[in-house]
């Protein structure tokens, strides 16, 4: 489980760190500034050549096994003919299984592992969000501040908090306003279906109450905090509308969201696209861009460039993966893994690790709600797997850890695409390539 891996893998440890110093994790933020998207103003051919994956050396038999597994079941009928996939071993780098891996492919949510990377370098781990409340001339704003986790409890406390203020002040009605400027308008990503609003992801807002799924987030926020403002004796005058804080509005509450490190890992949990691509946004207002999608995939290409991962055959569009113009190698996705599994990166991105669905996890993307491990082939990897799971239509992937027979850990990824059977079998046949990973199905 999570962690009992965590302290498994800490240990005893020997090998080359791929990470990004503190020194360089500075020049980091300070390249991504750059007005050129994709500059890189210093070298990193030391990090790549670090992250070259060994091709010679001999496989043990319990990886030999793996191999030769694979190289049968990847001929499952259930997983088609586009399929990328790579198996190596997380202490010695070496490759020990390998199709197409370098074949870049449409990852669905396998995309949320580069931009949960790029979150916890540029943001930090420890980095929280803040929701706000401001008075000004008989108006209350409520300041949306990308906290896509913000819930219905939260504004009342707030409300209570603003409603004493008001009191003391003799005060008993105000205007609501909702200031969610932090974000441009909303728009689609490249590859973005117009379906895809509200139910797939809902426009990405600065603001927004209990992960509602509605065309404007942020008013829906607002007439809520208005709501609660009236149950509490306040009179709210006018509609909710949109507005912008004046820069001598008085502050009178505020929410901080849990830490980042949390989020990410809950994000990863349940697959939430929402969380995803607002923390592409907060990520590239941290490194001091526009909050947009094309800002915010550059910040992530350069942070992964910076840390060494190849981006030969790289495309993102947008932070959840829902993007069908995204294309990611099966290699790439493996080496954001072993980046995050590094206990020389542990301080940053262990959270990506511990925020991996365990299979057979309840309440997760890998729970056996979703008919996940659950064949005669894969039940045996019943915690065991760790795996983030990707699932649009025309596209599966699943790419995480397992500890293999030989005692260690094993980084794999599959990527699936264009599969003319029906998903879940496809989903069960990447299941028992796991299952083949960790050796359980021999």
């Amino acid at each position: 489980m999570p962690n009992s891996r965590s302290v498994d893998r800490a240990s005893g440890r020997h090998r080359k760190s791929r990470t990004m110093s503190p020194a360089l994790r500075r020049a980091a933020v300070i390249v991504v500034t750059a007005p050129v998207a994709g500059t890189i103003l210093f070298g990193t051919s030391a990090f790549a050549a670090e992250r070259t994956v060994s091709t010679t050396a001999t496989l043990d038999p319990a990886e030999q096994k793996i191999a030769d597994n694979l190289d049968t079941r990847v001929q499952d009928v259930r997983l088609g003919s586009t399929f990328s996939g790579v198996v190596i071993d997380s202490q010695s780098r070496t490759a020990v299984w390998g199709h197409d891996a370098s074949t870049a492919l449409m990852p669905a949510s396998n995309t949320k592992l580069a931009t949960s990377t790029a979150a916890l370098t540029i943001l930090g781990p420890d980095q929280r969000f803040t929701t706000k409340v401001v008075y000004d001339n008989g108006t209350l704003t409520l300041v949306g501040g990308g906290d896509r986790t913000l819930t219905s409890a939260d504004l009342t406390a707030m409300a209570t908090t603003a409603v004493a203020g008001l009191k003391n002040a003799g005060l008993t009605s105000v205007k609501v306003v909702v200031d969610d400027s932090l974000f441009p308008a909303p728009t689609l990503a490249t590859g973005w279906n117009d379906g895809y609003y509200p139910d797939s992801v809902a426009p990405v807002r600065a603001l927004v109450v209990d992960g509602h799924h509605v065309t404007d987030t942020s008013l829906d926020a607002g007439q809520t905090f208005a709501r609660l403002l009236a149950k509490q004796g306040v009179t709210v005058t006018g509609s909710v509308a949109h507005g912008t804080a004046g820069t001598g509005a008085v502050p009178v509450a505020q929410h901080e969201s849990a830490a980042l490190s949390a989020v990410v890992e809950h994000m990863l949990k349940v697959s939430d696209n929402d969380i995803a691509e607002t923390l592409l946004r907060m990520t590239a207002l941290a490194a001091g861009r526009p909050a947009t999608f094309e800002d915010g995939t550059a910040v992530v290409r350069q942070v992964l460039t910076q840390y060494g991962v190849s981006l030969d055959n790289f495309e993102i569009h947008d932070g959840s993966g829902l993007s069908r113009s995204n294309r990611i190698p099966a290699q790439t996705i493996a080496d954001i893994l072993h980046l995050a599994d590094d206990p020389a990166n542990s301080q940053t991105l262990k959270f990506i690790v511990d925020g991996l669905p365990v299979a057979g996890e309840a309440g997760s993307t890998l729970g056996p709600e979703w008919g996940r491990f659950d064949t005669a082939d894969s039940q045996c990897a019943v915690g065991k797997v760790s795996a983030k799971t990707g699932t649009l239509t025309g596209a599966i992937a699943l790419s995480g850890l397992t500890k293999a027979e030989d005692g260690r850990w094993k980084i794999f990824s599959f990527i699936e695409n264009n599969s003319t059977a029906a998903p879940d079998a496809t989903k069960d046949a990447l299941d028992g390539l796991a299952a083949t990973v960790n050796g359980c199905w021999a």
